[in-house]
């Protein structure tokens, strides 16, 4: 028999794996992949314990999700309910492809007060479609009877009980599993990062229907909106500057300092000669100019390729147009 366990690659899905797959099941960890969270995490947990490990891209129906959640957000930009029944909802849709007869997950019941309640839970069932198909191996003796322990297909009494915020229980089961490396907990999903859910609302304010590489660029530089028509993005260092460079297309406008070292900015949009002028500006400031009183920014893109002369402006005057 064979499962698949939606996959984050933290200690809980490791475990809940683990258990799973102490019982003779073969177990596959699937990682549902976005812009807002990545598989480097989970894809290295998976080899640690010789996990069978697949890569789903979801990020086109998740966006639908994080632009318009059914059970509204987080803290942030973060639709956590919503976001879950999807992934388990996808998971089920690939039970029959994958040659697999449940999905299995490593929530803990508690652990996280708004999103891993009892009525969150299983709301989270019921919008998945997956109904009692869906096992939570880590706190099962605290939930509803499901379909593999009702058939035995898992045996319920090697199942755990846990509840609540405490890491001591699966550290324990770790060491009784012998699992030795696993990540620290750590945030991992961008949508929980005020900053970062700024920027994401801000984009879809003005683009209902972003592409990927704008999303991407999210994760990058100081983000200025200077008006309806134009986004700047400023790079902060050497990796940042040519990663917006790889992500501009020939519909962007890219501004470079000429005579000092500076960032690279891409100007996004329809910009007016009138708004490339902040633009220009705010690349100058944001370079080595200690000193001058103005210098000249080259600006690239489409049919333009010109020098703009600019005053020497304190970074602190562009603050109003920061996302």
């Amino acid at each position: 028999m064979k499962a698949l366990c939606v996959f984050s690659g933290g200690l809980d899905s490791m475990l809940a794996a683990g258990l799973i797959r102490a019982q003779g099941i073969d177990v596959r960890a699937l990682f549902f992949e976005t812009p807002f969270f990545t598989s480097n995490k989970a894809r290295k947990s998976a080899q640690s314990m010789d996990l069978p490990f697949k890569v789903v891209d979801i990020t086109k129906r998740h966006l639908e999700v994080v632009k318009r959640p059914k059970h509204g957000y987080g803290g942030n930009m973060n639709p956590c309910i919503d976001c879950h029944a999807l992934m388990f909802r996808i998971a089920g849709e690939m039970l029959e492809q994958e040659g697999a007869s449940f999905v299995l997950t490593g929530e803990v019941l508690g652990q996280r007060p708004m999103s891993q309640n009892k009525s969150s839970l299983s709301l989270v069932v019921s919008e998945s479609g997956l109904d009692r198909l869906l096992l939570r191996p880590l706190s099962a003796k605290h939930l509803a009877l499901t379909i593999p322990e009702e058939r035995g297909w898992v045996k319920r009494g090697l199942l755990m009980d846990f509840q609540g915020r405490s890491r001591k229980p699966q550290m324990a089961l770790a060491r009784r599993l012998d699992l030795n490396e696993y990540p620290s907990p750590a945030g991992g999903c961008l949508l929980t990062d005020k900053i970062f859910s700024r920027r994401l609302k801000d984009l879809l304010s003005f683009r209902t229907d972003p592409e990927v590489r704008e999303l991407e660029l999210l994760k990058l530089g100081r983000h200025f909106r200077i008006d309806s028509g134009i986004k700047v993005v400023v790079g902060r260092n050497k990796a940042e500057n040519e990663a917006i460079s790889a992500l501009s297309t020939d519909n962007d406008f890219t501004l470079t300092a000429v005579s000092v070292p500076g960032p690279t900015s891409l100007a996004m949009g329809n910009p007016s000669d009138a708004s490339l002028e902040p633009a220009a500006g705010l690349t100058a400031a944001y370079g080595d100019v200690e000193g001058l009183l103005s210098t000249e920014i080259r600006v690239t893109g489409r049919t333009t390729d010109r020098l703009l002369s600019v005053e020497i402006r304190d970074k602190r005057e562009f603050r109003h147009y920061m996302i």
